[in-house]
């Protein structure tokens, strides 16, 4: 991975994080399926409220042309075009009321973004790079999986390894390639009200 696409953190965290990043360039290298289970795996072990685990992925590769085209068709008119080149796709669905009682699940999709969180940091764990997307077609995705009520398709992941940027259409190529950037802590950590600086950020 190019050095201008690790993190740089304004206080030391875990390597694995500096490392993490989502690419829209991926190589066709097929990704082994003892670690794309190890990634569901990690998934599985994500914290979710009462333990509930809402969430549910559907998974196609390049291995089965037919099928991997099935998903690449729920995405968007942006998405498509980068994401065709990926050798897995996965769309993650949230179940929005609790199995246990039948009361919405007010934190379903919080705890499906954990759980691709996990997936995420396994898969960097392993060389690998994940590019989450909210660009989806809901009710493509509905029709094409049979997806039932109480369940929402919320997100895509491309997973793979990452490939030149070169090969990309001009504006994926340009994101790419930039710096990445996040807001710094006094943005987001607040104290006493929001919007006032708390004091473990000064």
């Amino acid at each position: 991975m190019s050095l201008l696409k690790q993190a740089r953190p304004d206080h030391p965290i875990h390597e694995l994080f500096v490392k993490r990043w989502s690419p829209y360039a991926f190589s066709d290298q097929p990704v082994p399926e003892e670690d794309l289970r190890a990634l569901f795996e990690a998934a599985r072990w994500s914290a979710s409220n009462f333990n509930e685990q809402p969430w549910g992925y559907i998974v196609a590769t390049r291995k089965d042309p037919q099928e991997f085209e099935r998903l690449l068709s729920c995405l968007d008119e942006f998405n498509q075009p980068w994401a065709k080149t990926a050798p897995v796709l996965a769309l993650g669905c949230a179940a929005l009321k609790f199995a246990r009682n039948g009361q919405p699940n007010t934190t379903a999709e919080h705890d499906l973004g954990a759980a691709s969180t996990y997936l995420s940091m396994e898969a960097t764990n392993r060389g690998l790079s994940v590019h989450q997307m909210a660009g989806i077609l809901p009710d493509r995705a509905r029709e094409v999986y049979r997806i039932p009520d109480g369940f929402r398709p919320l997100t895509c992941l491309a997973i793979g390894y990452v490939g030149n940027p070169n090969t990309l259409p001009e504006k994926y190529k340009e994101v790419d390639l930039r710096p990445r950037q996040r807001k710094s802590l006094s943005e987001f950590v607040f104290g006493g009200q929001w919007g006032t600086m708390s004091d473990i950020v000064k």
